[in-house]
């Protein structure tokens, strides 16, 4: 039986992805590889980032999108007040991977970034299976996701680890791992939910999930790349 390898929130971080792939033994014939979205923003080579995706889309892997792609992508789209939150958000180190010359906000950066675009239109919200829902976010505790809004999968957050009570468990990132350990979470939740972070390293759950990360040496690849890296 194929493991699942589910990684979120690489936010431009390629040399890390690159690392936590070649550290899982990451075999595309041998593997099924979900990734859950946030691949822009932030870190310094988002377009490295998405040209990895794509890749691996390519080869098998099943790709999702995030809160930061969907900003992204209304921005190209303009949707009104969409181009200021992804300014916010870390627009400017994103176009500056297209082209180092940008030093304001520009959505002319070429085909590539084009190319990117046309992925990210391309990206599912969720992907569920007979006991697992895969997702960047989470999931409502109350609508079945055939119904939910689009933006809930990419931005909910207390009401769906502090409610959710469906039958199955749900892999997501987006919140960081900090604040689900802050919570008042009853066991119950916590046994449905497996916050899936890039960079965390969690226990292999049953035969064929496999939750690859790397948390405990976020301090030294920090100090290796002088870099943050983030979660949500």
């Amino acid at each position: 039986m194929k493991r699942i390898l589910a990684i979120s929130d690489i936010h431009g971080e390629l040399e890390l992805f690159d690392s936590l792939l070649e550290k899982v033994n990451y075999e595309a014939e041998d593997d099924q590889l979900i990734l859950l979205g946030d691949y822009v923003d932030r870190g310094p080579n988002s377009k490295g980032v998405l040209n990895r995706v794509s890749e691996l889309k390519r080869n098998g892997a099943i790709v999702l999108r995030g809160n930061h792609d969907e900003m992204m992508l209304n921005a190209v789209d303009g949707e009104p007040e969409a181009l200021e939150r992804w300014e916010r958000n870390g627009a400017l180190v994103t176009l500056q991977s297209y082209d180092s010359s940008i030093e304001s906000i520009s959505l002319s950066a070429g085909t590539e970034f084009e190319k990117h675009i046309s992925l990210i239109r391309e990206m599912d919200y969720y992907y569920e299976t007979k006991d697992y829902i895969f997702v960047h976010a989470g999931v409502s505790p109350d609508i079945p996701v055939q119904k939910t809004d689009p933006h809930t999968f990419v931005w909910i957050r207390d009401l769906f680890y502090e409610k959710y009570s469906g039958d199955k468990t749900v892999i997501f990132g987006h919140t960081p791992t900090s604040v689900i350990r802050q919570k008042r979470i009853t066991m119950f939740i916590l046994e449905k939910i497996i916050l899936s972070v890039l960079m965390e390293q969690l226990p292999m759950v049953g035969s064929s999930i496999a939750l690859n990360y790397l948390v405990r040496e976020r301090t030294l690849w920090r100090k290796r790349c002088n870099c943050g890296l983030h979660s949500n």
